[in-house]
């Protein structure tokens, strides 16, 4: 009988399959992303939407994101709060942002208090993930910060509507579910459209 695998197991096997991905596999399912993703009546009401760079792996959203600055949406990145421990902040992203490598080695917008949004200003927030299940389910990185941000919306759906963004080899069965874990709404790869 198979062992259930733990979550750090999958986040490993998630992470290496993600990474494994050709260059044109990537780019063929940042398109049809993309395609979904414009189409979105939450996307096409949306005045400030908070998303991700691609790293590791993750499936590639700058076609978006300037989509988004074509059609007078403003983008905000999250950046790794500097004394708030586990929380972050969202700033502004534009064409002359200056980017800085954070703590995990991923880029981020230079610290500017007046390019910060809060949370709750924020209309959408598409949440990266390293694998999901079919209730909705996700698991990050570990460091459990969409978890913290999202817990209101999960307890009184306040604050900005997330939507989590995936390849679709991140999809697992079943994934074991902690007390803290916040389930999406909305999960989207290049092939499916979730709902829950």
């Amino acid at each position: 009988m198979n062992k259930a695998l733990s979550r750090t197991e999958i986040r490993h096997q998630i992470r290496i399959a993600r990474r494994d991905l050709s260059g044109l596999q990537q780019k063929q399912d940042a398109d049809r992303l993309f395609s979904r993703l414009i189409k979105h009546s939450r996307v096409q009401q949306a005045g400030k939407i908070s998303v991700t760079l691609a790293y590791d792996g993750e499936i590639d959203t700058l076609r978006f994101v300037q989509w988004c600055w074509k059609n007078n949406k403003k983008i905000y990145l999250p950046v790794i709060h500097p004394f708030n421990k586990g929380h972050l902040l969202f700033l502004e992203y534009t064409t002359t942002t200056e980017m800085v490598l954070n703590q995990h080695g991923i880029f981020e917008p230079k610290l500017n208090k007046l390019d910060t949004c809060p949370m709750t200003d924020l209309d959408l927030i598409f949440t990266p993930l390293v694998a999901f299940d079919t209730q909705g389910n996700r698991i990050g990185m570990g460091g459990g910060y969409y978890d913290r941000m999202l817990a209101p919306w999960f307890k009184d759906k306040s604050g900005p509507y997330p939507i989590g963004l995936a390849h679709d080899c991140q999809q697992v069965a079943q994934l074991p579910v902690e007390e803290w874990d916040v389930p999406l709404p909305e999960i989207i790869t290049p092939a499916m459209h979730f709902r829950w």
